[in-house]
């Protein structure tokens, strides 16, 4: 397609993208480019992807959920969330998800598309745009962390997600210039595909959603693992983690009186020993249409406890956006219509700086 414009003129959008986190919408401010032309520049190089539908906050304005309509119609989510020590974006890479995890809502409802890679790269330049401009509740600063952990299984859409990858990690103008190692991809299992991740030369952290460390509960609990068992699953992630130096995060949802028993802790431990590996414990996220419930603060203080008797570094995922549906598990892409009320078994609580004692907490 020719603009009847200099080939520079894309190297300039692109730096106003990828550098600056300006979009269609903020062409008044890219001076650079002739005001004759700017618009049609724009149009035919920087389209829009993806409109803001509906924008939710929650955590007293630092947990920001995002419902974006893209071109063609279809809904998704992606969460940013603000801590003191960094800032975090989740991302879908698909529209819905195909794996059918019945305790989560987006795979409650079906795939409809994958994404774009230009459609998943939005999602974070979106992300550094409301953080530059200080959209959260602290002030501007900068996004440091990225987390495809939002609707869809990232390996799934492996080759736009690999494309996305090198946008998010090559320096401007080519890409945001993030460090991979500031990126994880969240993966059910899929062994061909963490396989390649490991040859691609981007070192990002894998995430691997166990949620059980036997194969009889696992195949009800993330259908997919009756095409790759447990023992296939955790061989391939050694072997990424071997291949690229980086720890692999374990993701445990914890479900009461489903997978929390102390002898799965053990079992899980076993798996893990020697083995250069976190475990994110995850409380259960209440979802519409699911009946089971977080365990309870006891029990999940004595699975933590069982798996750093062994030696295995374990945290709870201090979890972000529950109220507006924008939890791990909770992205349907649908608003905030999930189910009322956020109380776990057991009348303990988290004490006054949020933690609860001895159970490591971590954020999302």
């Amino acid at each position: 397609m020719s603009l009847g414009e200099p080939a520079f003129r894309a190297d300039q959008i692109s730096r106003h993208y990828f550098a600056r986190h300006l979009g269609a919408g903020d062409a008044e401010v890219m001076t650079d480019l002739p005001a004759a032309s700017r618009a049609a520049l724009l149009g035919a190089l920087l389209p829009v992807l993806l409109a803001p539908a509906k924008v939710m906050t929650c955590d007293a304005g630092a947990t920001r959920k995002t419902l974006w309509r893209a071109f063609d119609g279809v809904l998704i989510e992606s969460v940013l969330m603000r801590y003191p020590d960094r800032a975090t974006v989740c991302v879908s890479s698909q529209a819905g998800c195909g794996m059918g995890c019945p305790f989560c809502a987006t795979g409650q409802g079906g795939l409809t598309r994958n994404l774009s890679a230009a459609e998943i790269v939005e999602q974070v330049v979106g992300a550094a745009r409301v953080l530059t401009r200080g959209g959260l509740a602290g002030g501007p600063t900068r996004l440091s962390n990225v987390v495809f952990m939002g609707m869809g299984e990232p390996l799934a859409n492996y080759a736009t997600v690999i494309t996305a990858l090198r946008a998010l990690t090559a320096p401007p103008p080519d890409g945001l210039g993030l460090s991979a190692r500031s990126i994880t991809v969240s993966t059910v299992g899929l062994v061909p595909a963490i396989r390649r991740l490991a040859s691609t030369g981007l070192p990002v952290t894998l995430a691997v959603s166990l949620h059980a460390p036997d194969d009889e509960l696992r195949d009800r609990l993330v259908p997919v693992n009756r095409r790759w068992p447990v023992a296939e699953v955790l061989a391939a992630a050694w072997e990424y983690g071997e291949t690229t130096g980086r720890r692999v995060s374990i993701e445990y949802a914890l479900i009461d009186d489903v997978n929390d028993q102390p002898e799965r802790a053990d079992v899980l431990a076993e798996l893990l020993t020697g083995r250069l590996a976190h475990v994110n414990l995850i409380p259960l996220n209440p979802t519409r249409g699911v009946s089971w419930q977080a365990s309870a603060r006891r029990r999940e203080r004595e699975f933590v406890r069982r798996l750093r008797l062994r030696g295995i570094a374990a945290t709870v995922r201090d979890t972000r956006g529950r109220d507006i549906a924008a939890a791990c598990g909770q992205l349907a892409a649908d608003g905030p219509d999930g189910p009322a009320g956020t109380d776990r078994p057991d009348s303990d609580r988290p004490d006054s700086d949020g933690r609860l004692d001895g159970s490591g907490r971590a954020r999302r």
